[in-house]
């Protein structure tokens, strides 16, 4: 009757031996989907700090170093670049995002641009898009050119900027809920604010 027992018990302890591995794996794989998460959130929490000052105080993103690089894009907004912003850095966006309503400017979304779509996302989830080689001008207009040798030095009466080769966009709609997703390019929600 023992070795009944006995044999009863060694199916019941490897049973539970399973469950438990198969537990701890998935407690183990939900703190890994959880600690990607909870990185992101701190990320855009980070990118909300940094931004705020600028939220609806564009002179404030001019003075520190922001100029017009497009004219209001269809479903994004108007774009401004700070040339001294190289790197990735949550803290940093190179590109703010705004729309304009009766003259009043509204951060909506940061942008990042790569040469190349980078090899580990920098943001958890991120969604990638793509702005051809273009001559930019001072006063924000742009002329997709394929060379620098290609931008004349003004446009419409506006000194050449700067140019850039093909880029890979990164847009983090962090200031204007985006219902197609925080990555997207294009903000439906931004059509009332087209026509600037």
């Amino acid at each position: 009757m023992t070795i009944k027992r006995s044999l009863l018990v060694v199916p019941l302890i490897v049973a539970l031996a399973v469950a438990g591995v198969a537990t701890s794996g998935a407690t183990t794989t939900h703190k890994h989907h959880h600690a990607g998460k909870s990185k992101l959130a701190r990320q855009l929490a980070q990118m909300r700090v940094a931004t705020a000052p600028y939220v609806t105080d564009l002179a404030r993103a001019k003075r520190d170093g922001y100029k017009i690089i497009t004219p209001m894009m269809h479903n994004m907004g108007f774009h401004y670049l700070n040339p001294t912003i190289a790197d990735f850095d949550v803290k940093k966006p190179p590109i703010l995002v705004y729309t304009r309503r009766n003259g009043q400017y509204m951060l909506g979304a940061l942008e990042w641009v790569f040469p190349t779509k980078p090899t580990k996302a920098p943001l958890k989830g991120a969604k990638y898009g793509s702005f051809p080689a273009a001559c930019h001008y001072e006063d924000g207009n742009f002329v997709p050119a394929a060379s620098e040798d290609d931008c004349a030095p003004s446009h419409g009466g506006s000194q050449f900027f700067f140019w850039h080769p093909d880029l890979v966009t990164l847009h983090v709609w962090l200031w204007h809920h985006n219902p197609d997703g925080l990555y997207e390019g294009m903000n439906p929600l931004v059509a009332p604010f087209n026509r600037g």
